[in-house]
């Protein structure tokens, strides 16, 4: 059985996967708020919690929004957490006496649903989060693309593509730069654009809300939404050619994306016809627990 553990800003969770699928046990806390010694104190608890549940131990995969630097061995790009810097593996296999695996929580979601999920059978997947940031990950042959740099797939900090001269140079970044994908697709993104021109905060839902019941100014802001959408995953088709697309993350619950984004994309893919496809999570959140999970091979028996 495994275990997989997805760290969030707001929360963590943890659950055990048989080795058929299923969800054999979950629980759900809350992140400790900028105190990385409490927060690897509650990621221990919570697995031994979890354990002592089922009376066994578990590998343990571990999603987190940034990942382990291959040059120091510490965490890199986790903005909302207080991870960065430090050698969240090494803390944590030491208090919990096995080895682990930890990896960026898009990878997580992507290789959740290549496995078992919505893009079950295919042989290469993008799995994309459209939440509070925009994360995405690469699935190839069902395992996660790391990369050299251990940030393969970071779709969301390029630039959007095919930029319009009213979207230049675009909102900053959390990373520190103008323009990212994530500035403009992101689900807390979408909403300030559309507060941009509207004067009205809303959520990604309540502007496709709005929209389907004839409001003008929503209609114009999911619109221009699913023609950056279209670029941005057109840029994705041009590169990697995959199969099939997840979308994640509150955004992905406009059902119209799945219908409009591949009717559009077409203008820009490089292609005399587009086969891939766009299509909602299987497994909704549960994806970064159940991907975590599979970061361990069939067999492994943790000490």
């Amino acid at each position: 059985m495994r275990i997989g553990v997805d760290v969030g800003g707001t929360k963590i969770e943890a659950a055990v996967i048989s080795a058929d699928s299923r969800l054999l046990a979950s629980k759900r806390i809350p992140t400790p708020t900028n105190d990385y010694p409490e927060t690897v104190e509650a990621i221990v608890c919570l697995i031994e919690d979890i354990e002592a549940q089922i009376g066994v131990n578990c590998s343990v995969g571990i999603g987190i929004p940034g990942t382990l630097s291959p040059a120091s061995q510490r965490v890199k790009n986790a903005y909302n957490l207080s991870f960065n810097d430090y050698p969240l593996d090494t803390d944590l296999e030491r208090r919990l006496n096995r080895p682990i695996r930890i990896t960026n929580d898009a990878n997580c979601f992507a290789l959740s649903e290549a496995i078992d999920g919505a893009a079950i059978g295919a042989g290469t997947v993008f799995g994309v989060i459209l939440g509070t940031g925009c994360g995405s990950g690469i699935v190839i042959d069902g395992k996660a693309l790391m990369g050299a740099n251990a940030i393969g797939g970071e779709w969301g900090h390029n630039p959007l593509p095919w930029m319009t001269p009213d979207e230049q140079p675009g909102l900053s970044c959390s990373c520190g730069l103008a323009g990212c994908i994530e500035t403009f697709l992101s689900g807390t993104g979408f909403a300030r654009h559309h507060k941009a021109v509207s004067g009205i905060t809303l959520t990604p839902r309540e502007i496709a809300a709005r929209s389907a019941s004839g409001d003008a100014v929503c209609a114009e802001s999911l619109s221009r939404y699913e023609n950056q959408l279209a670029r941005a995953l057109a840029s994705v088709i041009n590169l990697i050619d995959p199969e099939i697309i997840v979308l994640g993350g509150g955004v992905s619950n406009i059902e119209r994306l799945y219908e409009t984004v591949p009717r559009l994309w077409s203008h820009w893919v490089f292609s005399d016809r587009v086969d891939t496809k766009l299509v909602p999570p299987t497994h909704g959140d549960s994806s970064g627990v159940r991907g975590a999970a599979w970061l361990w091979p069939d067999g492994y028996l943790p000490p």
